[in-house]
């Protein structure tokens, strides 16, 4: 089947503001099981930089052990900038699909050896091909979805879940989190709800409104000025927790000036344009401890993102209200565009089937 081929332009944003409990459950599983699965599939692909375009192609069949999933939706993550925008070490094209990774919808074909999962279920799963209608991945690193919400980023999730082990946040501690984004502001949430005292940064006025929302004690912009105010709060010793959430040089300068002696530092913001410098004195003298808290094994995005899938069941965790940008597939460019320039209004974004 030949390709074709739409050059996309930039049509306007369609808003969405997500509320919890509005999925309506499928009166007949079967439903999904006898659906016919169509011979072809649209699929976003970067051939370039900032360009897009949307391919007509075969929807995969899953070998043993695989799964074919029809997406719901996929979220664009902070990461995918980079690869947007155009760096030196890219290339391109990208394959079909890539490099979405926060995808979820429900099975729409199993492979031989898969037991676990059936056909209709509802999963979030692990691949970075999920700007497209259908995706296939390995029957093992699937997540159930939770029943109680719509949208379901599980790997976005997950990751803040696991961002949020590695703290060790601890009743009663000063924690600081600098960038009130998507993940930040599950972290803020995250840390509020085990009982610490937050202390949120964040440039962007709107982050710092969702950021009291989620429940820091109290918002700040993010400069020097606020560590001072931050010290003074906590008797000048600082925190015994910084996550570091924004991923630039100014953010890692933050952190340093605001851990506690003997506290743990967290890097949990993406930095992916070049080297950073760290006073390294300081980091010695207050003899802290620093956390990479990316993860690269699947196993533990899995962990983390059944763990949000638990918590969002439980009422323990809440990220409805951050997802504030719906688009669809050939608006790709737009989100892109709108997490670039990050205006009043938006925090989370992503691509709806």
């Amino acid at each position: 089947m030949p390709n074709i081929c739409l050059r996309l332009c930039r049509p306007a944003v369609v808003k969405f503001e997500a509320t919890v409990n509005r999925e309506t459950p499928n009166p007949n599983p079967e439903n999904h099981a006898h659906a016919p699965r169509p011979m072809s599939m649209r699929a976003a692909r970067i051939t370039a930089p900032r360009r897009i375009e949307i391919e007509s192609v075969p929807v995969p069949a899953p070998s043993a052990g695989q799964v074919c999933i029809r997406l719901e939706g996929c979220g664009v993550c902070g990461s995918n900038l980079a690869v947007w925008q155009g760096r030196p070490w890219f290339q391109y094209p990208l394959m079909q699909g890539a490099p979405g990774h926060e995808g979820w919808g429900r099975i729409s074909a199993v492979g031989d050896g898969v037991a676990n999962f059936h056909v209709g279920a509802r999963v979030a799963f692990l691949s970075d091909r999920s700007f497209s209608e259908y995706a296939l991945a390995d029957a093992r690193s699937l997540v159930a979805a939770p029943r109680r919400c719509e949208v379901f980023p599980g790997e976005a999730l997950g990751c803040a879940v696991n961002v949020f082990r590695r703290s060790r946040i601890e009743r009663d501690q000063n924690i600081a989190v600098i960038g009130s984004g998507f993940l930040g502001a599950l972290l803020i949430q995250l840390a509020a709800r085990a009982g610490a005292r937050v202390f949120a940064l964040s440039r962007r006025p709107f982050a710092r409104e969702i950021a009291r929302r989620a429940g820091a004690a109290e918002v700040f912009g993010a400069d020097h000025d606020s560590v001072a105010r931050i010290l003074c709060a906590t008797a000048g010793e600082g925190c015994e927790r910084v996550i570091e959430a924004a991923g630039t040089q100014d953010s890692l300068d933050l952190a340093s000036r605001l851990i506690k002696v003997r506290g743990r530092m967290v890097i949990a913001g993406y930095h992916q344009d070049g080297s950073r410098q760290v006073d390294m004195q300081l980091w010695n003298w207050r003899g802290i401890d620093v956390i990479n808290a990316h993860e690269r094994s699947p196993a533990a995005y899995l962990s983390g993102m059944s763990a949000a899938a638990d918590l969002i069941e439980g009422n323990a965790l809440d990220p409805s209200s951050l997802y504030t940008h719906r688009f669809a597939l050939d608006r790709l460019p737009d989100a892109f565009e709108m997490l670039e320039q990050r205006p009043a209004g938006f925090l989370k974004g992503w691509i709806g089937f």
